[in-house]
Parts: structure tokens; sequence; C-alpha cells
């Protein structure tokens, strides 16, 4: 057999070898965050739900899915585990990012008065038509004494 034949069965392989290794880089990293996981943090199922993590057992996790409302799931039921600041920010809708407060108007006069300030910045609209044809056109139509449309037929 020559190095030809089996040049597609050598790169099958080694494109399996990759896809299943990378398969299981992701499981260890997922297997490593549910490990370190603590009572008291903010999860993400893989169906979506937030909840605090309250105990942790083998193969079982205890979940608080809103106060006083407890869940049991399976760890590998566990999505993702949040930092507190972006579970604050998800689930109780805190965002210390805007600190800043947005001013709101009391009445409409800001918006159109930014409007008619960008118009009169705004560059003149080019007129499009053609001013020189038509001109041509309407005096043609006055050489034979017809307009158009017309013809010399009764």
């Amino acid at each position: 057999m020559s190095i030809v034949t089996l040049l597609p069965f050598i790169v099958l392989i080694g494109a399996m070898f990759l896809m299943t290794r990378s398969a299981k880089k992701k499981q260890q990293a997922a297997a490593q965050m549910r490990d370190e996981m603590q009572p008291g943090t903010g999860v993400r199922t893989i169906g979506g739900m937030y909840a605090t993590v309250k105990e942790i057992g083998d193969e079982t996790v205890l979940l608080e899915v809103a106060p006083g409302v407890h869940a049991v799931y399976a760890k590998n039921a566990i999505g993702a585990v949040l930092e507190d600041s972006e579970y604050n920010r998800i689930v109780h809708g805190d965002d210390p990012e805007s600190d800043t407060d947005t001013v709101v108007p009391d009445d409409a006069s800001s918006l159109t008065e930014t409007a008619d300030v960008e118009a009169e910045d705004a560059a003149p609209k080019a007129d499009l038509t053609k001013k020189a044809d038509a001109a041509e056109a309407g005096t043609e139509g006055q050489k034979d004494g017809k307009a158009d449309g017309e013809t010399d037929a009764k």
C-alpha cells in the first residue's frame, strides 16, 4: 500500500482524536466548575433557571429557587456557576455599573430642538430632476406643433 491510499484514514483518525480531546477538556472544565460550588453561590441550570446553592451532596445539589422554595437537582444539571455580581444583576436587577442618573426632560422641547439643529446643519438636498432634458423635450414637442402622444391620424 502506498501513503496516498492511507492518507484519508490518517486524516480521519487525527480529526477524531482532536474532537474527542476537545470534548474531554470541556467535560473536565465543567466537572471542575461543579466541584468548586459552595453553598450560597448563584448558579444557572442547563434549563436556564437561576438559583442559589443551599446544600451540596455527592451527586445532587439542593437549590433555593425562590425564598423558601427548594428543589433537588443533579450536579450535572448545573450549567454555570455565577459570580455574585453577575447573579445579582440578572436575578435582582442590580446594576452597579449605572451609578449615573439619567436626566429625563419634563417636556418634549429638548427632543425637537436637537432635531431642528440637526436639520440646519445637514447639507441641502440635491435636485435629481433633469431640467435640461425636460426643457429640450418641451421645445422638441413644440417644433411639430404637437404635444406628446398626439398623432396626424384623424
